[in-house]
């Protein structure tokens, strides 16, 4: 016998009900134990007195009066009587249970549970109490196939037959240390508690364990890929320190701290898998650039990843820029969609040769006819913009480089520890001295005129300004601002100032000559969707417009935000929006309270809720079926590091301690080869 039989081994679960249980993620033992319940409804019972308008509660009473069924509808039906609460005759109704009214007889004594309704003195029944079963009732995730009372007498047997099977899987120190339940209790009080207090206590011990167990599979697939996929990338530490020395100003103590955490990384043979975090503007690619030259000096190859042309090309030219100083003389090349054939052809054979040291590029870098001669770090810029294949494919056609991942919208640590929990990760918390903070205004759409005579106002100073919408053109089924019109409209109101247009669907020579007109400033104003989210560096654009800003994400807005203030002067960002609902109104507020990008990443968490990740499954966010990692972030930290430490000891898995976590592990996991 073992936990992971099939649940067909269960008496009267034959193929057709093992079928519906799969819907409930149920395939065996194990998955039914710890199918536990989503709330306890508390059926000690209570005087009316005692109770609120709108609480579930439970009386307990004599049917005053005979039992009368109604019917109306398609099959639908109504139960009424009376239930004499010492001095109170409460009227009670249960819809469409039918069979109840054979259960219930004028004169006995009754307990029913429902929803109060003080007003009326009325109880709205959901279920009959048997006053044997104790106090709180388990109510479980369930669908149309299974109904609540088939779930609890399966798991009722089952707990009865495997129970001897049920074995610890958090090592006892670690129980200890925490005051955990051993495992066999834990279960057995989720689903028949005798308390409210021992619900919580099995509830607390059972979201520890799957924190624990899913920091476990962490750790071993970061440990497992690290030592089988590692490349080492001996670089000259004298020819990096130069090139630190050699540039126009000195790194913040943040940049140095992770410089020194991946060049160490890069050294070992141990892969790396490196995240790098840090706000809009905090010098993320210096450290990215100081890295891929370490790697150049190593005789190796960097190649960087960006999600669109625009960043791909600031990228190429910053690059070149920076490396002018150095005396490697460090080739840096360009490789996107928008190269012709011949040009193409060029840069791929010299990649593949190895002339090329550095490479820039974008989804072109992971076609399969690029080959590298010696990669040994990739870094992937807005790391989240990619999917997990694309991020893979970089990894493979370089023989398993280093990675460096890098990212401008800040991870809350509920995420860090989650979803990024397989990679280390580096953080820049601080701007470097002497950025300004941005100047946040939400006003409402009523005001927009304001807005713009505002703007031309300070176009007269010598501002310049993007102002950014949500939709390219006209749509029928969207009432929102749409660039071409903008556009039309802004040339007419800020004449004789030069307005410029850039969205996703001009070609790439209209791109690139409507970036150059703004940077050159031949444009004082340029109108344009997100393509300007990453990528844009116009040191003299100071001031940002969004229209309809309710229709973008809270990042991407505090992204667009980071397109100014990246000069000495003052910037603004005014963000126009009529959000439709309370959650609405604190996002725009949530903007214009804070230009931290770190506090306003933990404050889109804790608006969206646990419920609505967006976006993070496709990182990895797992179903936590009891834990909420919001919430109980402190537990997923302890757990977290429980699960580190563990795994850093020696012989861990062959302690007797651990014998039950290795086999179920083992059971669990594929060898750690599914990893990312």
């Amino acid at each position: 016998m073992s936990l992971f039989d099939p649940i067909t081994k269960l008496p009267g679960v034959g193929e057709k009900r093992a079928s519906l249980l799969h819907h409930l993620g149920i395939f065996n033992i194990e998955d039914l134990l710890t199918h536990y319940p989503f709330r306890y409804d508390d059926l000690q019972t209570k005087l009316p007195s005692q109770s609120l308008d709108g609480e579930k509660t439970a009386f307990k009473g004599i049917v005053s009066s005979p039992v009368t069924i109604s019917r109306f509808g398609y099959k639908k039906t109504r139960i009424f009587f009376r239930l004499l609460v010492e001095h109170d005759n409460i009227s009670v109704s249960f819809f469409n249970q039918p069979w109840l009214k054979d259960r219930i007889v004028e004169g006995q004594e009754l307990a029913v549970f429902g929803i109060y309704d003080a007003n009326r003195a009325s109880l709205a029944g959901q279920k009959i109490i048997d006053l044997k079963e104790g106090s709180l009732n388990a109510v479980y995730p369930v669908d149309q196939h299974i109904r609540q009372k088939t779930l609890i007498q399966l798991i009722e047997n089952a707990y009865a037959k495997y129970s001897d099977q049920i074995v610890d899987l958090v090592p006892a120190s670690i129980r200890q240390t925490f005051s955990l339940l051993h495992r066999q209790q834990q279960i057995y009080a989720m689903h028949f508690p005798k308390s409210i207090a021992e619900a919580k206590a099995a509830r607390r011990s059972a979201a520890f364990e799957e924190f624990f167990l899913f920091q476990m599979r962490l750790q071993l697939i970061k440990r497992y890929s690290a030592v089988n996929y590692g490349k080492q990338i001996d670089f000259d530490p004298k020819t990096v320190a130069d090139f630190i020395k050699s540039l126009p100003y000195d790194l913040t103590d943040d940049q140095s701290k992770v410089v020194d955490q991946i060049l160490k990384n890069m050294r070992k043979k141990q892969h790396m898998n490196r995240l790098l975090q840090g706000d809009v503007g905090s010098g993320k690619t210096v450290v990215a650039a100081i890295s891929m030259l370490a790697a150049v000096s190593a005789g190796m190859q960097a190649a960087i990843m960006v999600p669109t042309e625009i960043l791909a090309r600031q990228h190429a030219v910053n690059l070149s820029k920076l490396f002018d100083a150095s005396p490697l003389n460090v080739r840096v090349e360009l490789l996107t969609s928008a190269l012709k054939t011949l040009e193409r052809r060029q840069v791929l054979s010299d990649l593949a040769d190895g002339q090329i040291d550095i490479i820039v590029g974008t989804h072109a870098l992971i076609q399969k006819d690029v080959k590298f001669h010696n990669l040994g770090l990739a870094v992937i810029d807005e790391q989240h913009r990619f999917g997990v294949k694309q991020r893979a494919a970089l990894r493979e056609q370089g023989q398993n480089p280093d990675i460096l991942s890098m990212t401008a919208t800040p991870i809350p640590r509920t995420l860090e520890i989650t979803a990024y929990g397989q990679m280390d990760v580096s953080t820049i918390s601080h701007l470097p001295a002497g950025r300004k903070a941005i100047v946040t205004r939400w006003v409402q759409s009523n005001l927009s005129d304001r807005v713009f005579q505002w703007l031309k106002s300070m176009l007269d100073k010598g501002a310049q300004a993007y102002v950014v919408t949500p939709l390219i053109e006209e749509s029928e089924q969207l009432d929102l601002k749409n660039a071409d019109l903008v556009y039309d409209q802004l040339k007419q109101d800020l004449f004789p100032y030069k307005v410029g247009l850039l969205h996703g669907r001009l070609s790439n020579e209209e791109k690139e000559g409507a970036i150059d007109a703004f940077s050159n400033g031949k444009f004082q104003v340029l109108v344009t969707t997100t393509v300007v989210e990453v990528g844009m560096d116009v040191k003299n654009a100071t001031i940002m417009i969004v229209l309809d800003a309710d229709r973008f994400g809270l990042a991407q807005l505090h992204q667009l935000r980071g397109r100014v203030g990246r000069g000495n002067k003052k910037s603004y960002a005014i963000f126009i929006a009529d959000p439709k609902t309370q959650y609405g109104i604190d996002r725009m507020k949530a903007l214009t309270d804070t230009n931290n990008g770190f506090l306003l990443a933990q404050k889109d968490l804790e608006l969206r809720g646990p419920g609505d990740l967006t976006g993070i499954k496709q990182a990895g966010m797992p179903d936590f079926t009891v834990g909420d990692p919001v919430h109980d972030l402190k537990m997923m930290e302890s757990a977290q590091e429980a699960a580190s430490d563990l795994v850093s000891r020696e012989n861990w898995d062959s302690d007797k301690e651990n014998a039950g976590l290795v086999e179920y592990l083992s059971l669990t996991m594929d060898r750690y080869k599914d990893f990312d």
